[in-house]
């Protein structure tokens, strides 16, 4: 199995970790959750695969291009 790198796509906090490592996750399907600018932004897998790592927590603030999770496809 290939692992990926899930980077966020904005500077922002992490307002909510929807998945665990371990957890099955579908192509489009939400992981974490960010709030920047009082808006809500979805990290999403790129691909159908598994968690093996989320690398941020709740209430945690992260810039743009950080690896938030590793997924195994």
């Amino acid at each position: 199995m290939a692992s990926i790198e899930i980077k966020s796509d904005i500077t922002g906090n992490v307002w909510k970790v929807l998945k665990s490592p371990g957890d099955s996750v579908e192509a489009d399907e939400p992981i974490v959750i960010m709030e920047s600018m009082k808006m809500e932004i979805p990290v999403t897998s790129p691909e159908r695969g598994v968690i093996k790592e989320i690398l941020v927590k709740e209430e945690q603030t992260i810039a743009e291009g950080a690896v938030v999770v590793r997924v195994e496809v």
